[in-house]
This record gives C-alpha cells, sequence and structure tokens, in this order.
C-alpha cells in the first residue's frame, strides 16, 4: 500500500515537473510583457479603483477597458514618442561623426587647447572618444530599428494583460494566497510589500528621473542644444545616482555655453537647473519617496543598475521589487526564528 503511494507521488510530481517545463519554455518569451504588466496594473490600480463606480452598473470590464486606455494615452505613447525621438537623436549623431561634423567637437577641441595651457601634458582625444561613442551607437541603434516589431507586439501583449489583471487582479491574488502553503497574513506581507517596492520605486525614482530629464530637455532646448532629447535621457540616468544627479548633464552645458561666449544662456540654464530641477530633486522625491521603499538608496541604485543588466528596460523596477521581496523573506524568517526560540523557553 505504502509503495503504491510512493508510485503515484513519484508519478505526479514527475508529471507536473514535465508539464510546468513546458509551460514555463512557452510562457518565458512573455515574461518581459507580463511583468510589465504587472507593474502597470499595482502602479494605476487606485486609478481604477476609483473610475470603477462611475461605469454603468459597477462593469469590471469597462473599468479596465478605460483604465488601460488611459494608460496607453498618458504613459506607453509618450514613453514611445520619446523614445523615438531618443533613437532619431542618436541615428543623427552617428551620421554626423561618420562625416566628421559633430558640431561640439570643434568647440571641445578648442577647449583642450586652452586647458593644456595651463596644465602641459593635458590631452582629452575628443575625437577618439566620439569615434568610439560612434561606433558604440553603430552597433546597438540598428538592433533597436530591428526589434521595433517585436517590441510593439510585446506592448500589445503588456496591454492585453493590463485590461485582465485590472479586471480579474484581485481574484487571481485571492487564488495565489489559497494556493501558496504560507498563512494567508504572511502571503498578504508579501504581496502588499512587493507593491509598495513597485509604487515608490516607479514614483519615488523613475517617475522622479523623468520628470527631471524632461526638465533637462526642455532647457537645454530653450538655449539652443540640438541632441536636447539624448542629454536629457543621459540625466534622467544620472538622477538615479545619489549625488551626482542632473548636474551630469548641466555643469557640462553651462560651461560649455559660457566658453562659446553665450553667457545669458549659461546663465538662464544655470536658473533653470536650480530652480525646475532643484526643486524637484530637493522637494518632489524626498516626498514620494517618504511614502513607500525604505530601501537604502545605494542598494535601490545597485538593484535598479543588476534589475536593468538581467532583466532588461523593465529590470529599473523588477531589480528593486526582487530585493524588497528578499527583505521580507527576512523578516518573516526572522518572525519564525524568535517564535521557536519563545516556544523553546
Amino acid at each position: 500500500m505504502l509503495m503504491n503511494r510512493i508510485v503515484e507521488y513519484v508519478f505526479f510530481f514527475g508529471f507536473m515537473g514535465i508539464v510546468t517545463y513546458i509551460l514555463w519554455e512557452m510562457m518565458a518569451p512573455f515574461m518581459s510583457a507580463l511583468a510589465l504588466s504587472a507593474i502597470i496594473v499595482t502602479i494605476c490600480y487606485p486609478l481604477y479603483e476609483r473610475i470603477l463606480p462611475t461605469m454603468p452598473k459597477q462593469s469590471k470590464t469597462l473599468a479596465a477597458l478605460l483604465t488601460t486606455g488611459i494608460v496607453l494615452v498618458i504613459v506607453i505613447l509618450p514613453l514611445l514618442f520619446i523614445a523615438s525621438s531618443l533613437v532619431n537623436e542618436a541615428v543623427s549623431i552617428y551620421n554626423q561623426a561618420n562625416t566628421g561634423k559633430v558640431g561640439i567637437e570643434r568647440s571641445l577641441q578648442d577647449a583642450e587647447v586652452m586647458v593644456g595651457k595651463f596644465v602641459p601634458g593635458f590631452e582629452l582625444n575628443i575625437t577618439e572618444y566620439i569615434k568610439q561613442a560612434a561606433e558604440w551607437l553603430a552597433g546597438n541603434v540598428g538592433a533597436i530599428f530591428a526589434g521595433t516589431a517585436s517590441t510593439v507586439f510585446l506592448f500589445f501583449i503588456a496591454l492585453i494583460g493590463s485590461f485582465y489583471l485590472f479586471r480579474d487582479g484581485k481574484e487571481f491574488t485571492r487564488k495565489m494566497v489559497v494556493i501558496s502553503p504560507l498563512p494567508d497574513n504572511e502571503d498578504e506581507l508579501i504581496l502588499k510589500r512587493m507593491a509598495t517596492a513597485v509604487r515608490s520605486v516607479a514614483m519615488g525614482i523613475v517617475f522622479v528621473a523623468i520628470i527631471q530629464g524632461t526638465l533637462t530637455s526642455i532647457g537645454l532646448a530653450v538655449v539652443g542644444f540640438e541632441q536636447y532629447v539624448l542629454l536629457g535621457a543621459l540625466a534622467a540616468i544620472g538622477a538615479l545616482i545619489p549625488g551626482v544627479g542632473t548636474a551630469i548633464v548641466f555643469i557640462p552645458a553651462v560651461i560649455y555655453l559660457a566658453f562659446v561666449g553665450s553667457y545669458v544662456a549659461a546663465v538662464v540654464l544655470a536658473v533653470w537647473a536650480m530652480l525646475a530641477v532643484g526643486l524637484i530633486d530637493n522637494i518632489l522625491g524626498p516626498y514620494l519617496m517618504s511614502r513607500g521603499n525604505p530601501l537604502h538608496p545605494f542598494v535601490v541604485l545597485l538593484s535598479v543598475l543588476g534589475g536593468v543588466t538581467f532583466f532588461g528596460p523593465i529590470g529599473f523596477i523588477v531589480g528593486p521589487v526582487v530585493v524588497s521581496l528578499f527583505v521580507v523573506l527576512l523578516e518573516l524568517y526572522t518572525i519564525h526564528i524568535s517564535e521557536q526560540h519563545e516556544s523553546n523557553k
């Protein structure tokens, strides 16, 4: 009898393992899209809850459809436009570097000569760096265009996934809690902490960085910089780094404007950096971060960089979420250990 039971278990779990492996292989190409759906829904679910009571008969389907449409118009389409502009500017720089007509190159070479008068032996090799950057762009821009169709398809899958998660997400999480062998209160704690991590990272770090990058682009466009979208993207990346921020773009830009004699533009850009971008960094950022993830900024930076390396573009949110989940599991483990010590006394 016992042997028959063992055979049943071995057969069941072996068969389940094979089916799970096949299922994973089938779903793996769509994991990025599903993760993006989960992130979108986690961030925007309060919007869905506000829309739901206004729908006829409180229709979940209509509310989910309207919320998904709002996300598409307000979030995804602008991001796609920014990405398209970024690629176009990258191609423009690549073409200019190929023809030797990079506008800023001459001014930087003059600056190198001037610094060399005061610091003998100083070399910056601007031309070489521009050529290396052009080579990098040549190797990656083509890949971006080649992946356009698959990228659009994944965004389409993410939108469909967002619709169903808005509509049926609560039921899905309820079933997950039932299936999980952990106590329900611990499952709910894990889910709550993951939602907090997603919202705080997205709103407190990424959203603030995007705002700062956008304001940087506006300021650079006003004073006459051509590749303002590309520089704004660099500023947004700098905003993710504690102690660096948008100064990685503003300081060289102001120095460059002063060097070429555009003193008014340099003053305007410096004032814009201090007022517009500085206020966002010192007021909005800390306010949003204080409402969410308690992770140390350095840990957040490492998790963002590691997440992007491992998961791709969505890793800037998934990385910190994984770290937060690990912290929650450590907390639960500590609670169980303390309970065992108490029971053994």
